[in-house]
């Protein structure tokens, strides 16, 4: 009689580990918040991705800041949504190419100046790209942050700053998203209570499948999709697996609220004061 609730006991913590061969179930970001990431930082009013553009983030209490993330030729992380530099630097080429230093020459915020004269300030002229340790140097454990890897080949340098700054299982919440699921299933291996979030960019009204909802759920803890594609029923059905839907970008105060109301549990927008009305 023993042995058989030794082993009825055994089966129990098998089936809650997931047999105990997966490791550790993704964090769970599907609450009752609304939350609101800062895309790029407050891009809409001072250079994306730079110490200003976070600065301005955190000041407007968004909930997570974001942060593309590129490497450089010797291995650094740095914040840049491009893989060129081109757009958003006095500089040219890719990124990847580049050392740290030679990049830490560039300029990063006279294109702004130049698009958006309204907003202009000459201290922008001098800003740089920064470094994702020069980010959580600057804010440590006071902000939230949602890392967007932008190629594979980054996660162990991404997870070594991670824990170098104590910002895993911290108080400050860290969620990591891509495009890639080969780079979010490595992460998942590494560290698998980081809250994951696989991002899709439909070029029609988004579809997905049953299948395809567990299998994500085995690495990840939400989606990231673009605003305008994703209905009602979509949110509801990834809700129904366990996963957060937030939304990228969205910035006019109509569409914010349009997609609370069909149950999005987050944006992404260049305007962090943006609140939906919640009634």
């Amino acid at each position: 009689m023993r042995n058989i609730l030794l082993l009825f006991l055994c089966l129990i913590l098998l089936v809650g580990a997931g047999c105990g061969s997966r490791g550790a179930a993704p964090a769970f970001v599907l609450t009752e918040d609304f939350i609101i990431i800062a895309h790029r930082g407050a891009s809409a009013y001072v250079p994306e991705h730079t110490l200003p553009a976070y600065e301005l983030a955190v000041n407007a209490s968004a909930d997570y800041i974001e942060i593309d993330l590129q490497m450089t030729k010797d291995g650094e992380l740095i914040a840049l949504h491009d893989a060129q530099l081109d757009r958003t630097t006095n500089g040219s080429g890719l990124a990847a190419t580049q050392t740290l230093d030679e990049i830490k020459t560039l300029e990063a915020g006279s294109w702004f100046n130049e698009q958006y004269p309204q907003l202009a300030n000459p201290a922008y002229e001098k800003v740089e790209i920064p470094t994702l340790e020069e980010i959580f140097q600057r804010y440590g454990k006071s902000a939230n942050y949602y890392i967007e890897t932008k190629s594979p080949g980054m996660e162990e340098e991404l997870i070594n700053l991670l824990r170098k700054h104590s910002l895993i299982h911290s108080e400050s919440k860290v969620i990591i998203q891509s495009f890639y699921s080969k780079s979010l299933r490595k992460i998942h291996k590494m560290e698998p209570r980081i809250p994951l979030v696989q991002l899709y960019s439909y070029t029609d009204k988004a579809r997905i499948t049953d299948r395809e909802l567990r299998s994500l759920k085995k690495y990840a803890s939400g989606i990231g999709a673009n605003f305008g594609m994703v209905d009602e029923d979509y949110i509801k059905k990834a809700h129904q697996h366990g996963l957060a839907v937030h939304l990228f970008t969205v910035n006019r105060d109509e569409d914010i609220q349009q997609a609370y109301e069909i149950g999005a549990n987050g944006v992404f927008t260049d305007y962090p004061e943006k609140r939906p009305d919640t009634y």
